[in-house]
């Protein structure tokens, strides 16, 4: 790995934990100067959000309604390269890189099959300075997450290089409004403060405060998560108190763009009232968590126009935002600040120290990638990437592998399973052949791609009512998103309203197990990942369960269940009406 010392004495950081005192440097000691010698100069942040470990060229181009020419894009190679270039043409010692989050978890097999090590390594080596925390970085809960920081080997897999053993990401993770039950101290660093041309500018990192609804609630049991607005706010003032004048936000949390990577067409999402709630003396609003590229001017607590950005995901886009600082006295001439999102186009050549990232973990996953466990004889789609709010065969089929492994009574004797949609992240496609296979085969690391969070299954008593609940629970009006469906599995079906009002939306009388009406006071057992059961993504019915059985992982019984059956097909639609 590069050397994490190496790393933040090149860039002179300082990281401001609470209670710390920012000295304060010449620029801001000639604060009052006087007038005629101010000097304005560029200071270029490059950023981007939402990697989530996808080191190899394999994704498609962006939406159409983005990039009507498809261009092909992304890939750790090409982006490290592209940011070097645009870092070169400001100039090495005027340019930070931040993201906005989920630089971990959710990520391909090539990362995620060892714990994300590869994608810090990857993020490493094109010199990443500082990053909000996202959702995905509490996939595997906190103690993971600080591991991941400050270093050590995974404690049930160990030291993938015994020679080299994992030391911690050389650059700062964020986490201003995520505080410690126990003490409320953050449980990593609210801000830094990094020293460019002679100014200091102060990073403050955010996750979105729904965090605990995204994630398994036990692993983030010990810290609570804070409005964004008021933590944000309030880590300003301190900055500003300790002389820090230029002050950046990197934000979990995003909107919807209806324009081009580049427009601000109908922004919409929680990003919107974020920006105007959060103070004027935040200059520029980084944010991500939806994956849409956008670069806006959004007024803020004072009603003035600011910068705020987002670069699509998983390496895709990088966001070029060039801050005009007046060097006396920090402050940010808005007027005369711009952005510019870039593709991360594959005609660049690539950054061969990427390529040899690549190389070095290919040579534990490649052996492990290729195995296969199934095979099928046409596409089975309907994956995270697609619309999260319908009915999908792949989500289904997940589903059938739930109650296929714990279906016996020794495994919890279910009698349904539910599977939902954005944690069914990869779809199965017969012509796809990532790791050298045959049309048709379905390899471990194709079945990992699809459950990539190692969720553990579980078994809950659930009365027929509780079931409609948790299926009501599939739109929430004032969720980040509304609308989150549920693959169903084999047997189980119900109708749904999407024009009834929420809460009212399963027809009365539709559900049915095995062609028999059920009853709501009824007794059923419900297979979930564990994620659901414990209430993840607002689905808080499900919480209501009992006599609760834990089972297999969930890629074990995902693998099991390909085996079991070959030649598969897409499921037919169980649900009607959504």
């Amino acid at each position: 790995m590069t050397s994490k010392r190496a790393r933040i004495a090149g860039v002179g950081a300082l990281v401001l934990a609470a209670g710390m005192s920012i000295p304060a440097t010449s620029a801001q000691a000639g604060a009052g100067a006087p007038p005629g010698r101010s000097v304005q100069v560029p200071i270029q942040l490059l950023s981007f959000n939402d990697y989530h470990g996808h080191l190899e060229a394999t994704d498609p181009p962006l939406a159409v309604k983005w990039d009507p020419a498809k261009t092909p894009v992304g890939g750790v190679e090409y982006l490290s390269s592209t940011i070097k270039a645009l870092r070169a043409k400001a100039g090495d010692s005027n340019s930070l890189t931040v993201t906005a989050g989920d630089l971990i978890g959710g990520s391909p097999f090539l990362s995620g099959m060892f714990h994300d090590e590869p994608s810090v390594e990857s993020l490493e080596t094109l010199g990443l300075d500082v990053s909000s925390v996202g959702n995905h970085e509490f996939d595997e809960g906190t103690a993971e997450l600080l591991r991941m920081q400050y270093g050590g080997c995974h404690p049930k897999d160990g030291c993938y290089f015994p020679d080299q053993p994992y030391d911690g990401a050389s650059f700062t993770w964020l986490a201003a409004n995520v505080v410690q039950k126990s003490n409320g101290k953050p449980l990593l660093p609210p801000v830094a403060v990094r020293g460019v041309k002679g100014v200091q500018i102060g990073f403050i990192g955010m996750t979105l405060k729904a965090t605990p609804t995204l994630v398994n609630p036990s692993g983030v049991a010990s810290v609570d998560f804070k409005d964004e607005i008021e933590t944000a706010n309030a880590q300003a003032a301190a900055l500003k108190k300790r002389g820090v004048n230029t002050i950046v936000v990197l934000i979990h949390e995003g909107g919807v763009n209806l324009s081009g990577y580049n427009g601000c067409s109908g922004i919409s999402g929680p990003i919107l009232a974020i920006a105007q709630g959060i103070t004027h003396d935040v200059d520029a609003i980084i944010s991500g968590h939806t994956h849409e590229p956008y670069v806006c001017q959004i007024p803020d607590a004072a009603g003035v126009n600011r910068l705020v950005t987002s670069a699509a995901s998983y390496g895709q886009v990088v966001t070029e935002t060039t801050l005009m600082v007046d060097k006396a006295t920090g402050e940010v001439n808005r007027a005369a600040s711009s952005a510019q999102n870039h593709l991360v186009a594959r005609t660049i050549a690539k950054d061969p120290a990427e390529t040899a990232v690549i190389a070095k973990w290919n040579v534990l996953a490649a052996p492990m990638a290729a195995r296969v466990v199934g095979t099928q004889v046409e596409d089975i789609l309907g994956d995270s990437n697609g619309p999260r709010g319908i009915e999908t065969p792949m989500a289904d089929l997940v589903a059938d592998a739930w109650l296929y492994g714990t279906a016996p009574a020794a495994q919890g004797g279910a009698q349904i399973a539910f599977q939902n949609v954005g944690g069914t992240r990869a779809s199965f496609r017969v012509n796809a052949t990532p790791n050298g296979e045959q049309p048709g085969q379905i390899t471990y690391a194709e079945a990992y791609a699809v459950v990539p969070f190692s969720n553990v299954m579980v078994t809950v008593d659930l009365t027929g009512d509780q079931i409609r609940q948790g299926l009501e629970q599939q739109y929430i009006a004032t969720r980040g998103r509304p609308a989150l469906a549920l693959g169903v599995s084999a047997g189980f079906s119900y109708a749904w309203d999407a024009l009834a009002p929420q809460g009212s939306k399963v027809v009365p009388g539709s559900m049915t197990l095995n062609g028999v009406p059920m009853s709501m006071t009824a007794t059923y057992r419900v297979a979930l990942p564990n994620f659901l059961a414990d209430g993840g993504d607002d689905f808080l019915a499900f919480k209501l369960g009992t006599n609760r059985l834990g089972g297999g992982e969930d890629l074990a019984m995902l693998v099991a269940y390909l085996q079991a059956h070959p030649g598969l097909t897409a499921p037919a639609s169980r649900i009607d009406g959504l």
